[in-house]
């Protein structure tokens, strides 16, 4: 019989599911404001000024320590890469929610997510611990891909 899973589990699982939940909302509003202002990289821009605008305030009401600048000007070249990385999901979801929509986009990220994240687990990329791929995980990524198949051509078959 499996252990009963602790709230240090469901805490973080749960926070999780719902951080997951929030993104096909971040897309199909960022898609709107996109036809809005005209241009998905105007909709990025304010999505992005948004953020830091919602950041701000965190930071001061967690009194959070200055940043250790000199710290980051020795960061490795792929430590910036979370910006650009931000700036494509944030203009493809604009570009093409409204073409595959809500589900089509995001099971293409999340399967773009799986299969990169082998990748970094495989070799320890990005600075991560190496977690060698195992038969099981990638037939469970596999699974994922198919999912992804199977959402997209049951998408393009109701229209």
């Amino acid at each position: 019989m499996s252990p009963p899973l602790s709230a240090a589990i469901v805490v973080p699982l749960a926070i999780a599911l719902l951080a997951g939940a929030a993104v096909p909302f971040q897309a199909g509003s960022n898609a709107t404001l996109g036809g809005l202002l005209g241009h998905p990289l105007w909709a990025t821009l304010v999505s992005l000024a948004v953020s830091v605008l919602m950041v701000l305030p965190a930071l001061l009401l967690m009194r959070v320590p200055s940043p250790q600048l000199s710290a980051a000007a020795q960061a490795p070249w792929w430590a910036w890469l979370g910006g650009v990385a931000g700036v494509a999901y944030i203009t493809a979801a604009l570009i093409l929610t409204p073409r595959l929509g809500a589900a089509g986009f995001i099971v293409c990220v999340i399967a773009g997510q799986v299969l990169s994240s082998l990748a970094i687990d495989q070799w320890g990329l990005m600075g991560l611990p190496i977690k060698p791929v195992s038969g099981l995980r990638v037939f469970g990524v596999g699974l994922i891909v198919a999912g992804m198949v199977a959402v997209q051509w049951g998408t393009s078959a109701s229209r």
